[in-house]
This record gives C-alpha cells, sequence and structure tokens, in this order.
C-alpha cells in the first residue's frame, strides 16, 4: 500500500477519484477533435467537451449518492449551504484545450455543512492528479506535497488569471502585476486554468496566485489542496472565499499573504469603486 493510500481515507474519496476518471475519458476522447462550440461571451467558451464530461461526473456521482446536492459550471445550481455538496468543473481551461494546448483540467470537490473535505483536479491529457483530504495532506501523484517556503516577494514567481473582461478588470491586473514586477519577484506565470495554478501553488513552484473574479467551481477543489499544503486562500480582503457567488482570490505559501494582499487589495478597492 502507497503512502498515499495509508495517509488518505474518506468516505467520499473514492466516489470522486472515479468521477473524475469518467470525466477525464470525455476529455481524452475530444481533446484535439473537431469540437462544436457555443459562445457563452468573450474569449468564454462552451465545448461538447464540457458537457460530455459534466454528464459523466454528475451520473457517477448520483449513482452513489443521488441526494446530495451539485454546483457545476455547465448545468446545476443547487443551494450552496446544502449539507453534503459537489462543486464541478468539467473542464477549467477551455481556450487552452480548444487550441490544443494540453494545459486544462477537471476540478471537483465534496464539502459538508459548507466546509471542503475533499477535493480532486486532473490534467487527463498529463495524467497529473492532486488530491487533498481534509487534515491528510495535499498529494500530487501520489506524493505529498507542501508550499514554498519563501518568505521575500523577491524569492518567487507570480502567478496570475485574467477574467474574460478586457475592460477595467484586465488593467487592474495589469497594474497589479506591474507593482509585483517592482518588488522584484522573480517572474510572472499565466497559463489559464485556475485549478492547476493553486495546485501548483500548493506545490510549491509559486509563491502566490491571484485573480480578481472566480467562481466557486474554478477554486473548490484547488483552495484545500493548498492549505492542505501549508498555504493561505482568502479573496483580495482577506475573507474566506463564498461559495454560492463569485469572488476575487488570493492564494499565498502563508509567509506572503500580507505583503501580496497589500499589493493586491489596493488595485482591488480602486476596481470596486468604479464598477
Amino acid at each position: 500500500m502507497s503512502q498515499f493510500q495509508q495517509a488518505c481515507h474518506h468516505p467520499m474519496l473514492n466516489t470522486a477519484l472515479a468521477a473524475v476518471e469518467e470525466g477525464a475519458i470525455a476529455i481524452r476522447k475530444h481533446f484535439q477533435q473537431s469540437v462544436q462550440i457555443e459562445i457563452k461571451g468573450t474569449s468564454n467558451f462552451v465545448t461538447e467537451a464540457d458537457l460530455d464530461s459534466e454528464k459523466r461526473i454528475v451520473n457517477r456521482i448520483r449513482q452513489s449518492f443521488p441526494n446530495h446536492a451539485i454546483i457545476s459550471e455547465e448545468s446545476h445550481s443547487d443551494r450552496a449551504d446544502s449539507e453534503d455538496l459537489w462543486i464541478i468543473d468539467p473542464l477549467d481551461g477551455t481556450s487552452n484545450f480548444m487550441h490544443g494546448i494540453p494545459h486544462f483540467a477537471i476540478s471537483l470537490a465534496y464539502y459538508h455543512q459548507g466546509k471542503p473535505k475533499v477535493g480532486v483536479v486532473c490534467n487527463p491529457i498529463r495524467n497529473d492528479l492532486y488530491v487533498a483530504v481534509l487534515d491528510q495532506g495535499a498529494w500530487h501523484n501520489g506524493v505529498r506535497q507542501k508550499v514554498d517556503q519563501s518568505a521575500r516577494l523577491d524569492q518567487v514567481v507570480v502567478c496570475c488569471g485574467f477574467y474574460y473582461d478586457r475592460d477595467r478588470m484586465m488593467q487592474a491586473t495589469l497594474d497589479t502585476l506591474g507593482d509585483f514586477f517592482r518588488q522584484n519577484v522573480h517572474g510572472m506565470r499565466r497559463f489559464g486554468a485556475a485549478a492547476l495554478d493553486l495546485c501548483n501553488l500548493g506545490c510549491g513552484h509559486y509563491g502566490l496566485f491571484f485573480e480578481y473574479k472566480l467562481h466557486p467551481w474554478d477554486y473548490a477543489a484547488g483552495q484545500l489542496f493548498v492549505t492542505e499544503a501549508g498555504g493561505i486562500v482568502t479573496d483580495c480582503m482577506n475573507q474566506s472565499l463564498p461559495l454560492g457567488r463569485h469572488s476575487s482570490i488570493c492564494a499565498t505559501n502563508g509567509l506572503l499573504h500580507q505583503s501580496s494582499l497589500e499589493i493586491i487589495s489596493s488595485h482591488w478597492n480602486k476596481l470596486s469603486q468604479s464598477q
């Protein structure tokens, strides 16, 4: 038995892993094939792969837990305060997927009484599996992970996301990055899949990740991975992330949280006042 198998136990974990693998089957089938695309908004697309993946994931959960609530990006919107809640992003990084870039993920989280208990993120093309269980650690392909231990911004790489809004929110993000560069960070990365960004933060690759608008399905699993790896995740005003609506996000290794928030929150305040 592996160290991961010995350490991680939860009644929902096997179902979560099985459901994500069902979604992965759909994603692998559609990748690099011609896909039918529906426009949801500027640079925001939904593909056959999203819908097929979500259907398979939901069906697998329903087989075991027909009465559990589900929130998903495409078609399920049960109450966020449900006792037993699954939060699904069937394909995080759709733009990458559409352009044949193999950096996208399935994200699935289980919440009980409003608290994250299990999070699974999978890149089905790279065979990368990230698993977090409350109080049992964060694991990448069976190896336990910890956040980077750098205590200064000039020791880390910053990762960020851009929401689909290409007006004030994009400018606020660019301004924030400028301030981080003036702190002599090692660099900035933007990969286009928030669930993977959070997991890579938990694996110690970045010191922090921020984005000014994300939905619960984008961060539900990833935030548990970060916190189980020793990091901190809040919104840009240092408050807990909500489940029932979108939010800003600041995730760090913990040591950089306050210094990161000083930069991020100032631009968030300006953005909020202009909306």
